[in-house]
Order: structure tokens, then sequence, then C-alpha cells
């Protein structure tokens, strides 16, 4: 093992380097005469906030401010309002940071015996972690506040594990997939008066600039567009890997279905709830289902797939399949859409061919029957 992998502050100020090289060079490549910046997740998440502030209906298009649409919960924009009185430099800055400061602490908390692995694991997420900060995008905080939700079921803390869910929850509605975690430990009654109480806090926080017709409006706002982005693509999913490999096109609901029924499969042996093992296992079942079967994945989505990943490898003693399934993943999830390849491979294979998803489709495969039939 490297030297640098023992050390815990090299890690923190290596994430943070990550962090604020993303935000300088996204801010300062925009260009005279083009109205839209390198870092348009950030203006769409900023400018939510004042949306927000103005009444406004949040999931429309503002195309002279921004391209794209605001996807997120209306807290999460009033959560925004933190950043967006700031000028866009340290705005951009200071929101890269707070998604590397929480998932660095996500991987300082799990509860591991061994230094090495947490480290190994996170450095090996680096290079994920540096496409998703160069897209503004929230994943890292994402990936971080599930660590953490896991670490503090571990600690049997039934308050702040749901809170860390309900929160990635209102920023992405795939984080609720996460909640499956709560059905491996006791205290289950607990853990869901608290999700409840958490949900109603963070649902209503909006409630500070708007009223509550308003706030219900700008929930079914939300969720007809959700409706609209269900349909409307394939992402870099299990989905779009099955139509542009196989050239199949099954009923989307038929494919969740199934990616469901594999997810749970390995829950029906209760007995090995009590198995740490089995439990971060699991984890990774969700850190990496959580992408691999949401139609609007993007390549900046792959962080929370890729520390699942990570986990997986790191834990556990490993033979040449999974050596061969991890180096896979680093070379096409990692590095292919960095500038380690040409862009003309990345527009002629990577892209149609769904190329990033396809090592963690077979790795969370692999997980499954791991944890099935360990």
């Amino acid at each position: 093992m490297l030297s640098f992998l023992k050390s815990r502050r090299l890690l923190l100020a290596g994430y943070l380097l990550l962090a604020w090289i993303a935000a300088i060079q996204q801010w300062s490549l925009k260009r005279p005469g083009d109205p839209y910046t390198h870092y348009n997740n950030y203006i769409i998440f900023r400018q939510s906030f004042v949306h927000l502030a103005g009444h406004q209906d949040l999931y429309t298009l503002y195309l002279a401010e921004h391209w794209d649409y605001f996807r997120y919960s209306p807290s999460f924009a009033m959560a925004f309002g933190a950043f967006a009185w700031m000028p866009d430099l340290a705005g951009l800055v200071l929101w890269n940071t707070l998604n590397v400061a929480v998932l660095f602490l996500g991987w300082m908390a799990l509860p591991l015996r061994d230094d090495r692995v947490r480290l190994a694991a996170a450095w090996f997420a680096a290079v994920e972690v540096m496409t998703a900060l160069q897209n503004a995008q929230s994943n890292v905080l994402i990936a971080g506040l599930l660590l953490l939700a896991f670490s503090f079921l571990e600690r049997r803390q039934p308050a702040l594990a749901p809170l860390m869910i309900v929160v990635a929850a209102f920023i992405k509605l795939f984080g609720l997939v996460a909640f499956s975690l709560f059905l491996l430990y006791p205290e289950k009654k607990k853990f869901v008066l608290f999700a409840a109480l958490w949900g109603i806090v963070v649902g209503l926080l909006p409630l500070a600039v708007v009223s509550p017709a308003e706030l219900v409006g700008l929930y079914e706002s939300w969720w007809r567009l959700l409706s609209m982005d269900y349909a409307g693509t394939a992402g870099l999913s299990v989905m779009a890997w099955l139509q542009s490999w196989f050239h199949l096109n099954p009923p989307r609901a038929m494919v969740t279905l199934i990616g469901i029924a594999l997810f749970c499969w390995p829950m029906t042996a209760a007995e090995r709830y009590r198995d740490f093992n089995f439990r971060l296992l699991f984890l990774c079942n969700v850190l990496i289902w959580v992408v691999i079967f949401n139609y609007k994945a993007e390549s900046s989505t792959y962080v929370i797939a890729i520390c699942g990943v990570a986990l997986w490898y790191f834990l556990r003693t490993r033979n040449w399949i999974d050596l061969a399934l991890v180096s896979i993943a680093f070379i096409f999830t990692c590095l292919s859409p960095t500038d380690v390849f040409p862009s003309s491979l990345s527009a002629t294979f990577f892209v149609p061919y769904s190329i990033k998803a396809v090592p963690c489709i077979l790795i969370w495969g692999k997980v499954i029957h791991e944890l099935k039939w360990p």
C-alpha cells in the first residue's frame, strides 16, 4: 500500500484541491458572446432560489439565464439561498467545497477497522469526483450523504440516519432507495418516525418565502417535470445498455421491476443481517443500483456508483475476476469522459454504446451474487 493512502489529511487536501481547481477552471472558461457559462448547473441552482423568492414556477425553462430545467425539490432551491447572494466564483468554490467535505466525512465515518480500506476507496473515486465537480453537480454530496446514513445506522443513531437520506431524496428522488438500508437494523419504528418528521420539516422549508398554496403548486409542477423526464430518456442506465448493445426496448416499468426484484433478493436472507460485511456490501448494492437504474443518469452521476464499486473492491479478499472488473471500471467508467481518450472515440463509441455504465452493471451483478451466495 502506497504511503499516501495512509493519510487522511492528504486525502482531504486532495479533495479540496479538486473542488477548487474545478471551480476556478469552469468559472474561467466563459467565452465572450456566449450567453451561458461552463458552470450551468450552478447557475440553475442559484437561480432556483431567486425564482422561489420571486414566487415563480421553478420547473419551467429560463433560457435567458441558463439552459435546461431545474429538476430538484423546492426545498433544495430554498437551501441554495445560502449561496445565491455570493459572486459566482465564491459561490461555486464553496458549493464544490461542501460537496467534497460531505463525501470526505462520509468516507471517514465508515466503521472500518482498516483505515487503508476507506482511504484506498476514496482515492479510487477521485477521478469520478473531479468529473462531477466539473459539472457543478450535487452527486458528490449525495454520495457522501448516503455513506453518512449507513454509518449513523451502524452507530444506532435513528435520528441522524434518516435525516441524511431525506436530504439526499429532496435533492434527487433516487435517494429514497437508501431507505432500504433501515430494514437491516433494529429500531425500525424509530427510524420511520424520524424519517417522517424530517420529511415534513425539510419539505416545508420553502414556507419561509412562499405560501402553502404556492408550495403545493410547486410540488405538483416538480412531479409533472419528473414524469416527463422519465418518459423521455434512458440516460446512462441498464435500459440504455439493453437498447444500444442488444437492440432491445422492453417496457421501462418491467426493467425497473426486475431491477427492484434483484436488488431486494439478498434481503430474503434475514439471518445474515447481523453480519457487518453483508450490510456493507448491501450499501454497495444501493450506491450502484440508484445510478444504473436511473433513466436520467449522466456521466457525473456515476461518482455515486463508483463509490460503491470502490467499497466493494477494497473491503474484502479479491481475486483476478475482481481485479479485472475494477480495472475496466476505472478505465471505461472513470477515464472515458476525460482527455485520456480522444473526443472522437467518445462520440462514436463511448456515448452511443453507454460504455460508462457497463462495468458498473457487471460489478452490480457480482455484488448481488456475493450477497446471495457469500
